[in-house]
């Protein structure tokens, strides 16, 4: 995987403009499948392209010496110019997956045009090799979430295990982090937020309709209507835990817990009990009560709370004596997410997590990071990068080699949109 950026530092040349200023003009007036047909003909068979200057330019971005460093960028960024075209229509976003498609297909070994013959093979190196980097992954993550939207398949219950890549459309607090990459352009950027937006909401009110469904038929039941619960629209569960599984994480995260204290009336209470002009190591000493006050006892008295407590009061330590303000408290919450979920500084190691999730289970692991998200909502973008990393590390492996994961991605679905969605089921239960 290539992680080079040089992007930022680049200069785009008259060549690119060249190739550019084309695409942009024929697919605001050419067909879905006449663009695809351009796209292989230009940059994956190499010959056969109708406007020779198109050509020539190519040729001569294809000679450059540092064409294997930024083509990348040019292809991406050619690519988004047909995306970005189609994705405002939905009748014309099924022919994205079609696109990214394309570049895994294999070339014809012939090249009629000898002339051209030593581009063609530097252009067939660079295309091949621009699978290996990020703006592809992304393009791949992009079109997955787009044939999922348009799939007349049923959208819950995977019928056999799938990659773990494959389920990027179930987790929209994902999208951002793994859809944009350094070179997305403003347009793209928009494009996956409406989409994160959409498909949160989508999540929402699937869940609050099941959770409704199941209250009807709990009530019908308990009244000895058998007859009328059977007879009720079924409504299927949104996620990929079970009935039984999905009930146990909505009464965690929906109800009123502990005497009547929520989540979120947790984190509130322990904002305002905090001494505001407290100092900075009176206020970690604080966090680690209120982190584990929420552990179980028997393993909160063994390695992790030494380890948790070793490493938040190491956190901007010569800042103990200040009064704590906002950059402190995102600081230690960040370093908090690095040491619980995912440190990608230390090569993305993630042992303290799966120890939390085999030791507390995914319920109560999301719960421990939910508390302390909600005392600072500022981190929530750093919390969700530490999730990506995590789906991008494993996103090959199957599903079912990593069924820890997926449940708690199901998990942290349900917590955050219970306590930051538009859903309230607070009195409501499923059953």
């Amino acid at each position: 995987m290539k992680t080079k950026s040089t992007y930022n530092s680049r200069i785009t040349t008259a060549d690119e403009q060249r190739l550019y200023s084309h695409l942009l003009d024929c697919v605001s007036v050419e067909s879905p499948d006449a663009m695809i047909d351009r796209f292989q003909a230009l940059f994956l068979d190499g010959f056969g392209y109708p406007d020779r200057e198109v050509v020539a330019a190519l040729d001569r971005l294809l000679s450059c010496h540092e064409i294997d460093e930024y083509f990348r960028f040019i292809l991406n960024r050619c690519c988004h110019i047909l995306i970005n075209r189609w994705q405002t229509n939905t009748q014309l976003q099924p022919a994205i997956p079609v696109l990214i498609a394309l570049l895994e297909s294999t070339p014809p070994s012939r090249v009629p045009e000898l002339s051209r013959s030593r581009s063609v093979r530097r252009l067939r190196h660079v295309t091949h090799n621009f699978r290996d980097t990020e703006q592809y992954l992304a393009l791949k993550r992009l079109a997955r979430i787009i044939e999922a939207r348009h799939s007349a398949l049923p959208r819950y219950r995977q019928a056999e295990a799938v990659p773990l890549g494959s389920l990027i459309n179930r987790y929209p607090y994902l999208y951002e982090h793994c859809l944009v990459t350094e070179d997305s352009d403003l347009q793209h950027q928009q494009y996956v937020r409406n989409m994160q937006v959409e498909a949160q909401h989508k999540f929402e009110v699937d869940l609050s309709h099941y959770v409704t469904y199941r209250v009807r038929q709990g009530r019908m039941h308990r009244q000895g209507r058998d007859d009328v619960a059977e007879k009720l629209r079924v409504v299927p569960n949104p996620t990929l835990l079970s009935d039984h599984d999905l009930a146990s994480s909505l009464r965690h995260f929906a109800r009123r817990r502990d005497h009547g204290q929520s989540y979120r009336d947790g984190a509130q209470r322990f904002l305002l009990t905090h001494d505001q002009g407290a100092s900075f190591r009176q206020f970690k000493e604080d966090l680690f009560d209120y982190i584990m006050a929420d552990v179980n006892v028997g393993y909160g008295q063994r390695q992790f709370k030494t380890m948790l407590q070793d490493h938040l009061l190491a956190t901007c330590n010569d800042s103990d004596s200040s009064p704590v303000d906002d950059f402190l408290k995102v600081r230690t919450c960040s370093n908090l997410f690095n040491f619980l979920v995912v440190d990608p500084s230390a090569g993305r190691q993630h042992y303290v997590f799966l120890d939390l999730i085999n030791n507390l289970g995914p319920v109560h692991t999301t719960g421990l990071l939910l508390r302390i998200l909600l005392i600072c909502q500022k981190v929530r973008p750093f919390v969700e990068r530490r999730f990506s990393l995590l789906f991008n590390h494993y996103e090959t492996v199957s599903s079912e080699t990593v069924e820890w994961l997926v449940t708690m991605f199901e998990n942290i679905n349900i917590a955050l949109s219970l306590n930051f969605g538009s859903v309230d089921l607070s009195h409501t239960t499923a059953r």
